[in-house]
């Protein structure tokens, strides 16, 4: 196992995480905690260190599902990890309330690691809003020993990402990042990249395989992968794009089952990042793989001059283009809800006279009714 350096500790370059456990019947709710345990004790005996879980993760089964694994394990040779759900405007005023019924979740004393969870364009004012004490209560915490370290999770844009670390950059000691081959452009995950090492925030990696997808390359694809390392998995070279990236630290894979645990222990044995050749192949790829089905908007902005609406039009494409290519997902949800009404993708009244200036001729009133008609389910 490749261990990575932080703080003077020495943590698994590769951590557990959570969210995508073993269920039974088909039903997210339902975790097959035998299959969990057995995961988590190879995981254990094969040097991982960190293990990651939230609230709401399988309708908040998951806390007590690590909580129950870890259990049987010293509990100084893992570190654990869970989040504060800000995700859920509901929770804000619950910051004590959560966190004392987390730790009884988790049968712990303390945490490792603690997150603000999913920083994005629909909580962050929440977020920055001293009548919650939600930072207050959190540095008390760690103050009084039970967070070891403090960060946050992202899934906002760059914009939400500088706010955030404006008002507590300084305190934060890692940033948790949705980051991949695709997403280094698709999701501008390297100009987060770059704005963490500007502040030496370490990268904890979020979605490595994008949700399994990056498992199921097309044959002519993976084939030309095979071409640079014949023995590489697919999931092999999405981590090692990951370990050719600046400031990585911690990469937590979602894994489902024992197999995929086994897998991704093997690939981390060795350090053996993807170099600049390979990085070119590998974007080739995620290029072609968005093509496919994301409109070709160059965010040019002609468009938004001759819309009666003011709407940001390429904005709602990039999160349509997101929506598309995922398959849904909560990524563009979450983010309109901080848009107001009158500028929604509901909200294009199908006149085409951004069409009429597009350069790349995009169908922009049908891809907003299409949006609108996916949001609303």
């Amino acid at each position: 196992m490749i261990y990575k350096e932080f703080q003077g500790e020495k943590l698994s370059a590769l951590g557990m995480g959570a969210m995508r456990l073993p269920v039974i019947g088909g039903d997210d709710t339902r975790i097959d905690e035998a299959a969990t345990a057995a995961m988590v004790d190879c995981a254990m005996a094969h040097g991982v260190n960190y293990y990651d879980t939230a609230w709401g993760y399988h309708g908040g089964q998951s806390e007590l599902a690590m909580g129950r694994a870890l259990k049987k394990h010293p509990r100084d040779r893992f570190c654990l990890a869970t989040k504060f759900p800000g995700y859920d405007l509901s929770n804000m005023g619950k910051v004590q309330e959560i966190f004392e019924k987390q730790l009884e979740k988790l049968q712990v004393e303390y945490f490792d690691f603690y997150l603000f969870h999913n920083v994005c364009e629909m909580n962050i004012d929440a977020y920055l809003d001293p009548k919650y004490g939600i930072f207050d209560y959190l540095m008390e915490q760690k103050k009084n020993g039970r967070i070891r370290h403090l960060g946050f999770s992202v899934h906002g844009g760059m914009p939400v990402l500088r706010r955030f670390l404006d008002a507590y950059g300084d305190a934060m000691e890692f940033c948790q990042i949705q980051l991949n081959y695709v997403d280094w452009e698709f999701q501008d995950a390297k100009e987060k990249v770059a704005l963490l090492n500007e502040r030496k925030i370490p990268i904890w990696v979020m979605e490595p395989l994008r949700g399994g997808s990056l498992t199921r390359l097309s044959a002519e694809d993976f084939g030309r992968l095979q071409a640079l390392r014949p023995q590489e998995s697919q999931a092999g070279w999405a981590f090692r794009f990951l370990q050719s990236v600046p400031g990585v630290t911690m990469v937590l894979s979602g894994m489902s089952s024992l197999p995929q645990m086994e897998e991704n222990i093997a690939t981390f044995a060795a350090d053996a990042p993807a170099t600049e050749a390979e990085r070119e192949v590998l974007f080739g790829i995620a290029g072609d793989m968005v093509r496919r089905t994301a409109l070709p908007c160059t965010a040019c902005h002609y468009c938004t001059s001759h819309c009666p609406q003011g709407l940001d039009i390429p904005r709602l494409l990039a999160l349509y283009n997101e929506h598309i290519f995922t398959g849904g997902g909560f990524i563009a949800p979450m983010a309109l809800a901080a848009v107001p009404a009158d500028k929604q993708p509901s909200a294009c009244i199908g006149c085409r006279s951004c069409e009429a200036v597009c350069p790349q001729q995009i169908k922009i009133s049908e891809a907003m009714a299409d949006f609108a008609a996916r949001i609303r389910g």
